[in-house]
């Protein structure tokens, strides 16, 4: 199959940037470029938000059936499309295929919920206390939308944000990750085919902060979110406060994995190797701190390190793959480093801590045990295949460690007693808790963090909801 034909997505119309200006895209699996991704100039950002102001009345005028109709129709597309989308989502990020029909599907599932929720974004009627008035709270569109990603989930993470916009009845521009930019091209000729006006939804690429900063002053934009790190997410907050503009932000995690000792050990190991080196571990919610209750330590361990020395590393398109590259090889020489100052530190080095010697950037997954505090991996997020195992005696213990960071986006615990399933639940710090699962993300539930993690929801009524605002009426007959 080949790969999809990279263009700017403006006003409606496929295109390459003005300026003539591209960079390569690298398959991560083999180094190999496979495509060109345009930049976007400053000309074509200002005729995308000029397009985003002439259609906003006009979208969000629609009704809410009409939108619903044309997002089906984009997620029939999707799935007519789907297996050539997902060979060149494993393509650009490396993932298994497996893990990119997944995330795939998860997308359309996404659009499907989105397009069908946003016929119910209801007002009310608040009781009056003075007689012959009525009082109306009315949810509207919040406006035009911008909107930048990161590169780890290149379907996911474009669906939330461009249907959540396009179900509120906001039209969008978006600027998806240059390094896995094929996904997001894809879903933007479905709803191109499925008639979205045009100027609804802009796609554009180039020089993050030069496109970010650019659109973020317009006067156009009502509406921010962003998915990718706490540093550049509290930079894009600060330049939107000059034009109060209403953020979402998704940024970094630190996941604590919390196993205690009344949970099958073995059953948690299988649970915590599958989801800890899922996307070679670049995921915002992955297990990044698994701490274990000091009885069961070592069953744990041996477990885990068993599972995971029988990962199949390999390209993502190859039979059987569990595991496939890291997205560049700028994250090979952050591994090392995580992995050489823990080591440095203390730490016992289990299996892994190597890269691979193969074409691509492959690392080989990493377990880490008795890693102390103060190692580099137990404060930064990873992002990566390293798994760093630390134990704890008991739950007062353990929920401090948890809470310790100023990462509060997801947490995940394994046990059966109510009364620490309580306790966790009233006490840990994070946006989703996961207990006896790995599951914190459907289409119908809020995903989002606290802390330095971030703030506002992508997902369930929540999700639709940060693309509204809240006006009311008062009237006497």
């Amino acid at each position: 199959m080949a790969y999809e034909k990279l263009e700017l997505l403006i006003d409606g119309k496929w295109r390459a940037g003005s300026d003539g200006v591209s960079e390569p895209v690298f398959n991560p699996a083999t180094g190999e470029v496979i495509a060109d991704v345009p930049h976007a100039s400053i000309a074509d950002l200002d005729s995308a938000m000029a397009a985003n102001a002439r259609v906003n009345k006009e979208w969000a005028g629609m009704t809410p059936l009409a939108r619903q109709k044309i997002i089906e129709g984009s997620a029939r597309l999707l799935e007519e499309r789907f297996d050539q989308i997902a060979e060149n989502l494993t393509i650009e990020m490396g993932k298994p295929l497996a893990e990119a029909k997944i995330e795939l599907q998860m997308g359309i599932d996404i659009a499907r919920w989105y397009g069908e929720e946003g016929k119910r974004v209801y007002g009310r009627t608040v009781a009056s206390r003075i007689p012959g008035m009525t009082q109306t709270v009315i949810k509207s569109p919040v406006g035009p939308v911008i909107a930048f990603v990161a590169w780890n989930f290149p379907c996911v993470n474009v669906v939330r944000k461009v249907y959540g916009a396009l179900a509120a009845g906001c039209p969008i521009t978006i600027k998806p990750s240059e390094e896995t930019p094929g996904t997001a091209v894809a879903i933007g000729r479905a709803l191109m085919d499925a008639g979205l006006p045009a100027g609804a939804l802009n796609i554009v690429f180039g020089k993050p902060a030069q496109v970010s900063e650019h659109l973020i002053k317009s006067p156009v934009p009502r509406k921010l979110s962003f998915t990718g790190s706490v540093p550049i997410g509290m930079h894009l907050q600060k330049l939107a406060a000059d034009n109060l503009i209403k953020c979402t932000m998704e940024l970094g995690g630190h996941s604590p994995m919390m196993v205690f000792d009344d949970f099958d050990a073995e059953k948690a190991a299988e649970i915590a190797a599958g989801s800890k080196f899922r996307n070679a571990g670049q995921v915002c919610v992955s297990p990044t701190r698994i701490l274990v209750q000091e009885s069961v330590q070592d069953k744990f361990v041996d477990s885990f390190v068993k599972r995971v020395e029988a990962m199949n590393v390999t390209n993502g398109l190859d039979d059987g793959a569990n595991m496939g590259p890291l997205v560049g090889e700028r994250r090979l020489d952050v591994m090392d480093q995580f992995v050489n100052d823990a080591t440095s530190n203390g730490a016992e080095l289990r299996t892994g801590g190597n890269r691979l010697n193969k074409p691509g950037f492959f690392y080989a997954p990493t377990v880490l045990n008795n890693v102390p505090k103060s190692a580099m991996i137990m404060n930064e997020e990873p992002f990566g295949p390293v798994a760093p195992i630390s134990t704890f005696k008991d739950v007062d213990e353990v929920i401090s460690e948890a809470n310790r960071l100023n990462f509060g986006l997801a947490a995940y615990a394994f046990t059966h007693n109510p009364a620490i399933i309580d306790k966790l639940r009233d006490n840990i710090e994070s946006g989703m808790l996961a207990i006896n699962s790995i599951v914190v993300s459907t289409p119908e539930t809020p995903f989002g963090g606290i802390k330095h993690s971030g703030y506002g929801s992508e997902g369930g009524v929540e999700g639709l909801e940060a693309f509204l605002v809240t006006r009311f009426m008062s009237e006497i007959h």
